[in-house]
């Protein structure tokens, strides 16, 4: 997993809107990037409600807020009408960004291991660099979490 300090990966995938999102476009303003594994599940969604909920206050800091899952388009779009969420979700569905950044984990599931997203945030500073890391992240209470660090220094 990338650690504090290291440069914001250059990796190119499709927002919720099936449009090209680069990574090199979050230079120059600072962001929020958090993994999470599926769209649609009760750890997620309450996840993304959260950062919804707290949107215009990371908005207000300047701070742009970006939640990545290897879901399809369509499903982000569905995440997105569902859940009123006000911030761009990124489609990562080879893999490319998760891997980047190093959440791709092996899970162990009632005994049946898979690889998986470990859900994990990062707070990327305008310079792109890791300015602060989220591994293992538990959903509750976390996107106030997220936003305390960030007010903190920005």
């Amino acid at each position: 997993m990338l650690e504090q300090g290291a440069s914001l990966p250059a990796v190119t995938v499709l927002d919720d809107q099936g449009k090209s999102f680069a990574t090199a476009t979050l230079k120059g303003k600072p962001c929020v990037l958090f993994f999470y594994p599926k769209d649609n599940t009760p750890g997620c969604s309450s996840e993304a409600a959260q950062f919804g909920e707290l949107h215009d206050q990371f908005v207000a800091l300047g701070v742009t807020v970006l939640g990545v899952s290897r879901d399809s388009v369509a499903s982000h779009q569905s995440f997105i009408a569902k859940f009123e969420l006000p911030y761009r979700l990124l489609a990562d569905t080879d893999s490319l960004l998760c891997d980047a950044f190093g959440v791709i984990v092996e899970k162990n599931n009632y005994g049946k291991k898979s690889l998986g997203v470990q859900r994990s945030t990062f707070f990327i500073d305008a310079d792109g660099t890791i300015a602060q890391v989220w591994p293992k992240v538990s959903v509750e209470g976390h996107a106030a979490a997220v936003l305390a660090a960030v007010k903190a220094v920005c």
